[in-house]
């Protein structure tokens, strides 16, 4: 039985992760492999795409993997002139790096801003300017960002250029979405909320309850409604049906993947 991305090439953003665990990149490099996808998956860090590929099992046979900076121009254009020269193509695009940084205007330094501007955002618009031109070529593809809760309401903790970045990439796939449909390349966003992914024990706890990894998963999950909480594999999945045939009709819009959270008002 074919798999849902059978044929298709991927070429995936932060496909690592800062731990060991489910990440929102390296089960969105799994899952699409599971899949039947080729998969180009980068990280900045050539040594966290080792547990990707060993979670990938069998399938890691559909992944290659390649550094990237997305922070850097040159290196965005040669990762993905990489995979369409190894996969011969270019069909699905999924921006999965961003990070937060805490605090408001008063808070954050100017240079903490403008790196959270060129690492959230600016990382998006210049992926999808070195991708589009294949998918035109082809008059097809998907290219799935991802967003955050934080972009469309508070979840806790002042961090504004995180929020105001996010916010953005919503908005740039929106317009992205519009202005490609046409030439059939659709366009949207995966918006997770509060998960268990590696970075809660790698970096959020440090930053936020003094290392506590207890306290911050109690006082995480006490936002969400579902008894429990998500991790990256979950985010995987909203990724997968946005890159799959399934969701041909959907384009311009978001999926919001936080266990009810953002529907609360408290």
């Amino acid at each position: 039985m074919a798999g849902r991305l059978e044929g298709k090439v991927a070429f995936i953003t932060g496909a690592g992760s800062v731990g060991s665990g489910w990440g929102n990149g390296r089960a969105t490099a799994v899952r699409f492999a599971q899949e039947g996808a080729k998969v180009f998956a980068t990280d900045i860090n050539l040594t966290r795409l080792d547990e990707t590929l060993h979670l990938a099992g069998e399938f890691r046979k559909n992944i290659q993997v390649g550094i990237l900076d997305v922070t850097q121009s040159g290196s965005i254009e040669e990762s993905i002139q990489s995979c369409i020269k190894g996969f011969g193509t270019l069909d699905i695009l999924v921006n999965i790096v961003g990070g937060s940084a805490k605090g408001g205007p008063i808070e954050m330094t100017e240079e903490v801003w403008d790196a959270q501007v060129d690492f959230n955002l600016k990382s998006v618009f210049m992926t999808c300017k070195y991708a589009l031109p294949e998918m035109i070529r082809k008059e097809s593809g998907s290219i799935i960002n991802l967003a955050s809760t934080s972009g469309i309401r508070w979840t806790g903790s002042a961090q504004i250029a995180y929020a105001a970045t996010k916010a953005g990439v919503i908005q740039f796939s929106r317009v992205l979405a519009v202005q490609y449909a046409k030439q059939n390349i659709r366009v949207n966003t995966v918006v997770p909320g509060q998960l268990h992914t590696p970075m809660v024990e790698t970096r959020l706890a440090k930053q936020r309850v003094g290392g506590d990894v207890e306290l911050l998963l109690q006082q995480r999950q006490a936002r969400i409604p579902l008894p429990f909480m998500g991790d990256g594999r979950d985010t995987a999945n909203a990724a997968l049906f946005l890159a799959s045939d399934e969701s041909r009709f959907i384009t311009g819009t978001e999926i919001i993947v936080d266990g009810g959270m953002s529907a609360r008002c408290d």
